[in-house]
């Protein structure tokens, strides 16, 4: 279970009532959806950023765009339990971009502000670049 989203994160994304329709008033069904938000995000911040620190703060040491991201994600899952062909588009526009985004952080495209980044070290290790040369040559003596 996660204490990274916090029920009341939900208010600005999706309404109560409808939340709870969607889980007929379940929490279970919601963590379990959040557990899967966040391992999807994991997968795509931990070359880059150190994902335990992100996801263990709370309150306002999360970061903002992260968690914004988080609740995307997660409420496309919840839309997905209850009928994923009556889906509406901004629930699939929304979770598309949140990826996307993810892609992009993945790429070393785009840097999220104010996030724990991993020792240099690791982050070269994982970097999609690699430059490295030959042992210099001696030709004359």
């Amino acid at each position: 279970m996660s204490q990274f989203i916090q029920s009341e994160d939900y208010d600005a994304s999706i309404h109560s009532e409808i939340l709870g329709r969607l889980t007929r008033d379940d929490d279970a069904v919601v963590e379990i959806c959040e557990d899967r938000a966040i391992a999807e995000m994991r997968g795509y911040l931990s070359a880059r950023y150190d994902v335990d620190a992100i996801f263990s703060a709370e309150g306002k040491e999360r970061n903002q765009l992260i968690l914004m991201m988080a609740i995307d994600i997660a409420v496309y899952h919840l839309f997905c339990i209850h009928n994923p062909q009556k889906m509406s588009q901004i629930r699939k526009d929304r979770y598309d971009r949140a990826v996307e985004w993810l892609k992009q952080v993945a790429a070393f495209k785009i840097a999220v502000a104010d996030a724990p980044l991993l020792p240099e070290e690791k982050r070269d290790e994982n970097s999609p670049w690699l430059m490295k040369s030959n042992p210099k040559r001696i030709n004359h003596l």
